[in-house]
C-alpha cells in the first residue's frame, strides 16, 4: 500500500476514530482536513445491511439535495411535439428526439442528466450501450422516465441537485453531497437529505439493521464516521 503524504497524516490527527460525528461536525472536520488545492467533492458512503444478490433487497432511488452539488447541471430530455417545447420552457438545456439520438450515437454526451417521456423510450433504448456505461440511461426506477405534465418538476429537481443512489456489489451506496467550499450547514443538510431518501427506499426484503455504517469524506481526505441516527433527526429508521 502506498504511503500517505505528510499533509494527509497531519489531517488524520484531527480525527477521533472512535467517535461517530453529527453531520454538521463531520462537515466541519472534512473541511479542516481538506489539503488539496482544488475544491474537493464531499462524498457520503453508506454500508447497508442488505444482500445485493437478492432481488427483493435492492436499494435504489433519488434524493434532491437542498443545497445542490456546486455545479451547473446540464439536462437533456428526449421528447417530441408539445413535450419537447414544454421541456425547453422548463429549463432543459437540450430537448429533441431523433436528432439528439443520432448525435449521441455519434459519440456526443455533453450533459449530466438524461430524461425521456414514455413514448420516446422505444427509440432511446438503442442508446443503451452509450448511455448505460455512463449511468445516463433514462430509467423509470431512477425517476428519469417522466410524464410530459411532470417535466417542470423533474427538470427543476435535476437543476437543484438531484442525485441517484444505488446499492453496489459490496452493499455500499456512494453519493456526492457537495463541495468543501460549502458552508458546514449546507453539507449537513445535503447529507440528511440523502440518508432520509435512502431510509425511505428501504426494500421489503431488508431485515435487521438497515444502516450498518456511514462515512463522510472529501475526494482526497480520510473517512469520518457518521452518527446515522442523529442524521435521521426526528425520523426513525424504517423497521
Amino acid at each position: 500500500m502506498a504511503e500517505r503524504g505528510k499533509k494527509y497524516e497531519e489531517a488524520v490527527k484531527l480525527l477521533d476514530k472512535e467517535k461517530a460525528y453529527t453531520p454538521e461536525e463531520a462537515a466541519g472536520l472534512t473541511k479542516k482536513m481538506h489539503t488539496a488545492k482544488f475544491d474537493e467533492t464531499v462524498n457520503l458512503s453508506l454500508r447497508m445491511g442488505v444482500d445485493p444478490r437478492n432481488a427483493n433487497q435492492q436499494v435504489r432511488g433519488v434524493a434532491v439535495l437542498p443545497n445542490g452539488l456546486g455545479k451547473k447541471v446540464r439536462v437533456l430530455v428526449f421528447a417530441q411535439g408539445e413535450a419537447e417545447k414544454a421541456a425547453l420552457e422548463a429549463g432543459a438545456d437540450f430537448a429533441g428526439s431523433d436528432d439528439l439520438i443520432k448525435k449521441i450515437e455519434g459519440g456526443w454526451t455533453e450533459f449530466d442528466v438524461a430524461m425521456a417521456t414514455p413514448d420516446m423510450m422505444a427509440r432511446v433504448g438503442r442508446l443503451g450501450r452509450v448511455l448505460g456505461r455512463k449511468g445516463l440511461m433514462p430509467n423509470p426506477k431512477a425517476g428519469t422516465v417522466v410524464q410530459p405534465n411532470d417535466l417542470t418538476r423533474a427538470i427543476g429537481d435535476a437543476r437543484k441537485g438531484r442525485v441517484e443512489f444505488k446499492l453496489d456489489r459490496s452493499s455500499i451506496i456512494h453519493v456526492p453531497v457537495g463541495k468543501v467550499s460549502f458552508e458546514d450547514k449546507a453539507i449537513a443538510e445535503n447529507v440528511d437529505a440523502v440518508i432520509d431518501a435512502v431510509n425511505r427506499a428501504k426494500p421489503s426484503g431488508a431485515k435487521g439493521q438497515f444502516f450498518k455504517s456511514a462515512y463522510v469524506s472529501s475526494t482526497m481526505g480520510p473517512g469520518i464516521k457518521l452518527d446515522v441516527r442523529q442524521a435521521l433527526g426526528t425520523k426513525t429508521e424504517k423497521q
